[in-house]
């Protein structure tokens, strides 16, 4: 890959393994480069709003005359999809209601079929890349294990008519190494759209001070500089959301990549002070009291999350939700800031409940909240901050509030002409949107 795109070199960085570093200077929103994905998949949600071949969204798509479940631009798309729908579309039929795999279980199937192809005609340095991928099979917990195996059984019972598979051990190994370097396909308001594996990109590192960021066209991911960078700079992205603060950023990276960040911004903890901003109070907040509500955020994040998905299996009411978000921000409101990034989070999950909820005004009441510490918290050109502009310009809209909707609009493009290039298709749309008004 790096001997046919000038500028890159792969290498060997000491203590992180392969690597990736730019052999010329980039500007801020220079492209490094692209990459088609190896394997992708389409998430099940979005079936019927976007093409399954080329991640397109548009009216009128054509569905599969034989599932009727997976759809497409046209018949060069359908035909181009054909070798990995036909992988679901016969057990689509036959499974009907039954048929659940997981994503994660999706894409394996297809990176297996990708593979099986590749034997036959020959062994790319793409493949290679695919078996060098980084596995930690051996240090996943039970919980992470147990889901790996449900998955095994997932891929066993929906496509053994159409796939051979390799020994357990080595399944295993191929689900650890997707877990590990697979990436959420995002639109450009941050919501998942599927799942990809880009062999090349999985050479970038992290740090919490990335140098580049990583978008998508298409089905193709987009590597860009956000920092200039010189001869001999190392690439480096996040692999996580550089809200939170060092503890939380280094136990996220620990549970699901199996490494510490030893970063400049790790290490001196410059923002932390910023991202846990405490309420002023005539006299001095305790430090157990402090460390008590971080407990109490930490844990009512993790209970949100399981409330959510109770919602999502329909057990659990939007209106709980939104309950839980606000009895949360009240207590957490005695000692910390409005801008405490635990705030920011319970304040972002209340204005998607209320978004749910077709509640207008409540999600722009939480919006005008979250976007001024946003700016002030995460890096430049954060697609975090890009994608609180697009929704709010797009609700002001809504409310036919048309100066703060474009105003907001033209923040979002500002970040998106470095992050995405200013001839990307959502430019080009929110373009057309803005003249409209």
């Amino acid at each position: 890959m790096t001997g046919s795109i000038q500028g890159l070199q792969r290498f060997e960085s000491p203590g992180k393994g392969r690597a990736l570093r730019v052999t010329r200077a980039f500007k801020v929103g220079e492209l490094l480069f692209s990459s088609a994905a190896y394997s992708y998949v389409l998430s099940a949600k979005e079936r019927g709003c976007y093409c399954e071949f080329c991640f397109s969204r548009k009216n009128g798509l054509a569905k599969c005359g034989k599932c009727k479940k997976a759809f497409y631009c046209n018949v060069k798309c359908q035909k181009g999809d054909w070798a990995m729908h036909k992988l679901e579309c016969s057990a689509m039929t036959a499974f009907r209601e039954k048929w659940c795999p997981s994503e994660t279980a999706r894409l394996v199937a297809r990176i297996l079929a990708k593979k099986k192809t590749q034997k036959e005609r020959c062994v790319s340095e793409r493949m290679l890349l695919i078996g060098e991928m980084q596995s930690h099979v051996e240090d996943i917990d039970n919980e992470k294990r147990e889901m790996s195996e449900a998955d095994i059984a997932e891929l066993h019972r929906f496509y053994s008519k159409n796939l051979d598979f390799p020994d357990h051990k080595d399944l295993l190994t191929l689900f650890s190494q997707v877990a590990c370097n697979g990436f959420t396909v995002e639109d450009d308001e941050l919501s998942h759209l599927g799942t990809a594996v880009y062999p090349d990109v999985a050479l970038i590192n992290h740090s919490c001070l990335p140098s580049v960021i990583v978008t998508y066209n298409g089905t193709s991911a987009e590597v860009r500089a956000v920092r200039d960078m010189k001869p001999g700079d190392e690439v480096l992205i996040s692999y996580i959301d550089l809200l939170y603060p060092t503890d939380d950023r280094n136990t996220r990276l620990r549970e699901s990549y199996f490494f510490t960040c030893d970063c400049q911004e790790c290490e001196s903890k410059s923002k932390d002070k910023a991202k846990l901003k405490l309420r002023k109070k005539s006299d001095p907040i305790e430090p157990e009291v402090i460390s008590n509500m971080v407990r109490y955020a930490r844990r009512s994040i993790r209970k949100f999350r399981s409330l959510l998905q109770c919602s999502l299996d329909s057990v659990a009411p939007p209106s709980e939700l939104l309950e839980m978000c606000e009895q949360t921000l009240e207590e957490m409101g005695t000692v910390f800031h409005d801008s405490n990034v635990f705030m920011l989070h319970m304040m972002y999950q209340a204005m998607g409940v209320c978004l749910y909820m077709d509640d207008v005004e409540g999600a722009i009441r939480y919006g005008e909240k979250i976007l001024q510490p946003y700016m002030q918290l995460y890096p430049p050109y954060s697609l975090n901050v890009c994608s609180m502009y697009l929704k709010m310009g797009r609700l002001y809209m809504v409310m036919e509030k048309h100066a703060g909707g474009i105003k907001a609009l033209k923040k979002a493009m500002a970040i998106m002409e470095v992050t995405h290039g200013k001839d990307h298709f959502y430019l080009t749309e929110m373009r057309k949107e803005i003249a409209q008004k």
